[in-house]
């Protein structure tokens, strides 16, 4: 019988032990075993950490987007590819998190800035060559078919 403090020093220990304990204790509603503190913790870090994931995500294809506009004669698969893929990563994202369309909508000039600079880094272009503003629409971004010709 696993007590409420063994189970604090097991998620020290052992996450993915004290994940199944967690669980386990759910399922059968022992519910004063729990270890409310980190499981707390544990879900609003879930919340984030798909927030984070969303960031990243579009990040890239904002980069690559600006990379495929303002360096055209260097394009090549692997943008195409990227491009594809992290469009990919958004719209499941968004089947299984539907709130985080709202998220986006909070993120996306911050998180355009920050692919700014990357393309910059990456292309060895002027910063000033890419817009200070975000050029790319919502929709343009989304669109599984846009490419910024």
């Amino acid at each position: 019988m696993v007590t409420q403090i063994e189970t604090k020093t097991l998620y020290d220990q052992d996450f993915c032990l004290w994940a199944e304990t967690m669980a386990n204790l759910l399922k059968t509603r022992q519910l004063d075993r729990l270890d409310y503190e980190n499981l707390i913790e544990e879900i609003e870090d879930m919340s984030g950490s798909q927030k984070d994931a969303l960031e990243s995500n579009l990040e890239v294809l904002l980069m690559h987007l600006l990379k495929w506009r303002y360096q055209a004669d260097k394009r090549t698969n692997s943008w195409r590819c990227s491009i594809v893929e992290h469009r990919k990563r958004l719209h499941k994202a968004f089947r299984k998190s539907p709130s985080l369309k709202r998220y986006f909508d909070d993120v996306i000039d911050e998180v355009y800035n920050d692919a700014r600079e990357m393309a910059a880094i990456e292309t060895m272009l002027d910063l000033q060559i890419f817009p200070e503003t975000n050029p790319f629409s919502k929709a343009e971004i989304l669109d599984r078919t846009f490419f910024a010709d």
